[in-house]
């Protein structure tokens, strides 16, 4: 019976809680929704304190309260993980607020916001690219910031997850056989970043993507895609000497260097 009843204070509790907080909501006391939503964000409910900064902020939006609401607006979805709309509040601050106390963490936060939106590298990686531009105006901009050191460790997650997105989808068009798409793929990729982790791979496929798509080319165009496989190949082991993929790369050389000594007796004859 006591814990009936318990259950039904909570519940009368409740009810009178989200009853007051509608009316609140519906009120036009912007100074109170003001304190209010304030309270709302110290005890840690985020969605109702985000709410009523949305209901007041173009009340304040043009007074010296402006950059403290914006920022706590955007810090309530931010406690909230939707970390797409904050990031749309804590640039407003940064762009039309410079002056503003909260102008620099915003700018960094934006970037955190994009760093936190970016998917894995091979998905679309639209957020990637925008934590990358905001992290490095920022750091152009506050060189010398306290968020310096994180803001420059996810740029450089950033970055290598744009080299692993360049080289995961040259290495699909590998994997699907599509080996000309392939040789393009992974000569942009290496282009791109060349200094990339995996540059080692990038290029031995580089080698059998041409050693393949000679060996399944009409005669007409073998003679000139072994001969690209032969260059590849010097690339190659003038590169990486020591590498795993050495013998393979041999034994693709030999076959394609075979074919050309071969067509050039014919010529020849």
């Amino acid at each position: 019976m006591k814990r009936l009843f318990y259950c039904f204070f909570i519940v009368v509790i409740c009810l009178s809680s989200c009853s007051q907080y509608e009316k609140l909501r519906k009120s036009s006391d912007y100074h109170l929704k003001y304190r209010k939503a304030f309270e709302y964000y110290n005890a840690g409910d985020f969605v109702r304190a985000g709410q009523l900064f949305d209901d007041i902020q173009h009340v304040f939006r043009y007074t010296s309260k402006a950059d403290t609401v914006t920022y706590y607006q955007a810090m309530s979805y931010f406690k909230q993980r939707d970390f797409f709309t904050s990031s749309h509040y804590f640039s407003r601050i940064y762009r039309d607020q410079r002056t503003s106390p909260f102008a620099e963490e915003s700018e960094y936060l934006t970037g955190f916001c994009y760093y936190r939106l970016s998917p894995r590298p091979e998905l679309d990686q639209e957020h990637t690219y925008s934590a990358i531009e905001a992290f490095q105006i920022f750091l152009t901009r506050h060189p010398n910031s306290q968020f310096k050191e994180d803001a420059e460790k996810y740029l450089a997650e950033m970055r290598d997850k744009l080299v692993d997105k360049s080289y995961m989808t040259a290495k699909l068009y590998y994997n699907l056989g599509q080996y000309k798409a392939s040789i393009t793929a992974l000569n942009n990729s290496l282009d791109d970043y060349p200094e990339t982790k995996h540059r080692e791979e990038l290029m031995y496929l580089l080698l059998r993507s041409s050693f393949l798509l000679a060996d399944n080319s009409v005669p007409s165009r073998k003679k000139e895609r072994f001969q690209s496989t032969v260059d590849e190949y010097y690339s190659f082991v003038g590169e990486f000497p020591q590498s795993a993929y050495v013998r393979d790369a041999q034994r693709m050389y030999e076959r394609a260097n075979r074919f050309l000594r071969a067509r050039g007796e014919t010529e020849e004859e």
